[in-house]
């Protein structure tokens, strides 16, 4: 999971923009590199996963607590065909 707190700030970040209009995602996670599509977490799910990601970085309550905005949590998921990427 992502969480596109942009530290607080009023506007999301930029990364979070790009994946609405991309949601198809390269990841690298250490030496593993693996495709993985990234989704907004929806209403009836987000509260759950907003504790969740405060639980493990509790900076997140205070970033909420300073915007006006809803801060989204992003949920990425491991893809079964690697993303097809130009030469």
């Amino acid at each position: 999971m992502l969480v596109a707190s942009n530290g607080g700030a009023p506007d999301h970040p930029f990364w979070y923009l790009n994946l609405l209009d991309c949601a198809d995602v390269t990841v690298q996670v250490g030496a593993e590199t693996f495709a993985a599509r990234a989704e907004v977490a929806q209403a009836d799910e987000r509260p759950r996963l907003w504790e969740l990601m405060v639980s493990v970085f509790a900076r997140y309550a205070a970033y909420q607590a300073q915007t006006d905005r809803v801060i989204p949590v992003v949920v990425v998921t491991r893809t079964p065909e690697p993303l097809v990427t130009g030469t």
